[in-house]
């Protein structure tokens, strides 16, 4: 869209650049540039070219220090076309009428130099260049005023007429359809546009590209996008169109290559806010590479990209524990824990302390998710705490946290918690037989009495 605002901005420029009639066309340069005898509508009269002497020094003083005079000029030229109009010659018409417009073009009136053009396009025998330049003009003034099909009209016109072609009517064409919605339309005359200049040499700007890349995704057409875009990162390295290229490959469904294309970004250093470290920290774990993808999350908090917050630690946790690295897990999952307003985080903290074997760790991080309470599934916490307390060989605490865990929970969790306490009996009955034979070997293995 920029470029966009850029041609708008910038079609006044080219306008005032094929002014119509400058001073030498009226005095000298009509020897210079006569056009055949059948394309002439005549010529000045003495009277109308004395006028139009006086009108052009008003408009343009000999002297460069001086100002034009835009309100005496304005009243030579309605005094000349009161008088005389009517009189006048086509020839005269034509030119009276591009003083016109140069007055209108200078003092930014822009609505009155239409008015002015589309007269001109009324002389039968107007000049073809200058009828030609007059239809170009109209397209590019008419597009400043947003009359998008007045202007696609008038470069239709100018390229039936035209034996040759021109970048800007290319331009104009392709801007038109695409401010009325029509990008089929609009498409084919870019691509026009920009063939044309690489064929006369020209360079092309990333602006033609990214143009060119933005009608390809209003179409949906990916594929071409694609295209694009890896030419424009050969051409340009801009980190946008990095970034574009992990777009388009997710919308073709290509998920391997989206990654790819955004650890790329990363590598080249690109990446400078924290919802592309979180993408690619997250897509990397989709593709079972967690390990990498926790680095760059870590990497975004140190850098202070990416916030510690609890979702965000969480985040970090799931990672670890992805790639089996449950030591550095502890770190973000104690944080992720105390910023939880649930107990799910403290009941994550408990599995890790569980896997670790550090089982009194366990049962305190499972009591706390079960205090602090709102769980996604209080039936499976007060399991593991169960499964700690039994580690524990604390048999009562275990009993009672897996009776409450098949109170609450569904008929899967209460078929679960029934054979755990069947475990729980079991694991009790051993360690009670064990301690009573070592009670009996103790009481049997009596030491002797002491050699007196």
């Amino acid at each position: 869209m920029r470029l966009l605002n850029k041609l708008r901005l910038g079609f006044l420029i080219a306008v005032l650049s094929s002014i119509m009639l400058p001073v030498q066309y009226v005095s000298a340069a009509e020897e210079q540039r006569a056009p055949p005898a059948a394309r002439t509508s005549g010529t000045l009269g003495p009277a109308v070219l004395r006028a139009i002497s006086e009108i052009q020094e008003l408009l343009q003083p000999e002297d460069e220090e001086d100002e034009p005079d835009y309100e005496a000029a304005k009243a030579e030229l309605d005094d000349l076309r009161e008088s005389r109009f009517d009189r006048m010659n086509d020839f005269e018409k034509s030119t009276l009428l591009s003083f016109y417009t140069n007055y209108y073009l200078n003092t930014e009136n822009y609505i009155g130099a239409i008015g002015i053009f589309e007269e001109m396009l009324l002389i039968e025998t107007l000049r073809e260049d200058q009828r030609l330049r007059t239809h170009r003009s109209l397209g590019q003034l008419l597009a400043s005023e947003e009359n998008w099909q007045g202007s696609i009209d008038n470069y239709q016109e100018w390229r039936n007429l035209s034996l040759e072609e021109d970048e800007i009517v290319y331009r104009g064409l392709s801007y038109g359809y695409y401010q009325l919605e029509r990008f089929e339309e609009a498409l084919p005359f870019w691509i026009d546009r920009m063939e044309l200049l690489l064929a006369t040499g020209e360079t092309l700007e990333r602006d033609d590209y990214s143009y060119l890349n933005g009608i390809y995704f209003t179409l949906e057409d990916f594929e071409s996008a694609l295209d694009i875009t890896k030419t424009m990162i050969v051409l340009f390295d801009d980190r946008a169109d990095w970034q574009n290229l992990s777009a388009i490959y997710s919308s073709l469904e290509q998920d391997d290559r989206a990654v790819q294309a955004l650890n790329l970004f990363y590598l080249k250093g690109l990446i400078e806010d924290d919802t592309r470290y979180i993408n690619l920290a997250q897509s990397l774990a989709g593709i079972e590479v967690p390990y990498t993808g926790s680095k760059i999350l870590e990497e975004g908090m140190d850098k202070e990209l990416v916030e510690k917050d609890e979702e965000n630690l969480t985040r970090l946790t799931q990672m670890h524990l992805m790639a089996s690295e449950y030591e550095s897990a502890l770190e973000p999952a104690i944080a992720a824990a105390e910023a939880d307003e649930t107990g799910d985080g403290y009941d994550t903290l408990g599995y890790i302390h569980y896997i670790l074997h550090d089982y009194e760790s366990a049962a305190e991080a499972f009591q706390s998710a079960i205090d602090k309470g709102d769980l996604s599934d209080r039936s499976d916490t007060l399991m593991f705490l169960s499964r700690a307390q039994l580690e524990l060989r604390d048999f009562d605490a275990a009993e009672e946290a897996a009776r409450e865990a098949g109170d609450i929970g569904d008929e899967r969790a209460s078929r679960s918690a029934r054979d755990f306490l069947r475990a729980i009996d079991g694991r009790r009955t051993f360690y009670n037989t064990i301690a009573g034979r070592k009670a009996d070997a103790i009481d049997f293995y009596q030491p002797y009495p002491p050699i007196q």
